[in-house]
């Protein structure tokens, strides 16, 4: 009698004997999955998907045609050595995503939060570590060692430079050359990209009080004001919104990626 709760394998596919398969795992036609991976209950690979090396798939993660995940990472320096993708629960990865594993520059990881989306064609390279609920619309480019914050979306076609940093909530727009880092809550717009303002829509959307976006507001106004170096005006900031969450998140993030450079408004033109 066949397991109701059993993986169901669609018989062109090719599964290796070792690969981990939790309950209701569903692999349907012409999909390749190599022997270190580890799909979690309730995985659906739709058609033609391949995985390879040692990837683990979080439960109820739905991958649509033609992606690939976990197949040798796209560097040069890459000499074979034994690394990792981790993608979390309940994601969506369409049609043509391609994610690489990590490399020994990077902690040998490349992961992915729960909840994200994947539109057609995104890339998620090697050693990037990616937060939940994100999103990634079509053609989106993420070069190695990025990092993405929690509730960040990112526009069609954005293209991310290696070791750059998005903050939580941040919005990319479409099309976006991004070289330097974006700050949480911040909108990133052109090419190459500058700050915009921040993602207010985003913060309304997701609950945030009025006063609290009013205060933002002012925080990043003082921020990005002519007046003073960014040291300056950072301690500025500190001193008169210390006890507030989200301007000390902005001022942490600044803090933590030390002399790297940021997105900035361009001549104070995108101050709200």
């Amino acid at each position: 009698m066949r397991d109701r709760d059993g993986p169901q394998i669609h018989p062109s596919a090719v599964v290796a004997h070792a690969a981990q398969l939790g309950r209701g795992v569903q692999i349907g036609p012409f999909c390749a999955v190599g022997p270190d991976v580890v799909l979690g209950a309730g995985v659906r690979l739709v058609s033609h998907v391949a995985i390879a090396g040692h990837t683990t798939v979080g439960e109820g993660t739905r991958i649509f045609p033609f992606a690939s995940l976990g197949h040798e990472p796209q560097d040069l320096k890459f000499r074979g050595e034994v690394s990792e993708l981790r993608v979390g629960r309940d994601c969506v990865i369409r049609e043509g995503v391609t994610m690489n594993p990590g490399t020994a520059s990077g902690g040998l990881l490349t992961s992915v939060g729960d909840r994200s989306v994947f539109l057609a064609q995104a890339h998620v390279a090697h050693d990037c570590r990616v937060g939940s609920d994100v999103i990634f619309s079509n053609n989106v480019m993420l070069a190695g060692h990025c990092t993405v914050g929690d509730h960040a979306i990112l526009g069609g076609g954005a293209a991310v430079h290696q070791f750059v940093r998005l903050g939580r909530h941040s919005f990319i727009g479409g099309l976006a050359g991004v070289e330097h880092d974006v700050i949480p809550y911040g909108i990133a717009l052109g090419n190459r990209a500058h700050l915009a303002g921040l993602n207010v829509v985003g913060l309304k959307r997701r609950g945030f009080p009025r006063e609290t976006i009013h205060d933002l507001r002012r925080a990043y106004k003082l921020l990005f004001s002519a007046a003073g170096t960014l040291r300056e005006r950072t301690e500025a900031v500190a001193a008169e919104f210390g006890s507030h969450p989200q301007a000390e998140e902005i001022l942490s993030f600044l803090r933590e990626g030390g002399e790297r450079a940021i997105c900035v408004p361009r001549d104070g033109r995108d101050l709200p």
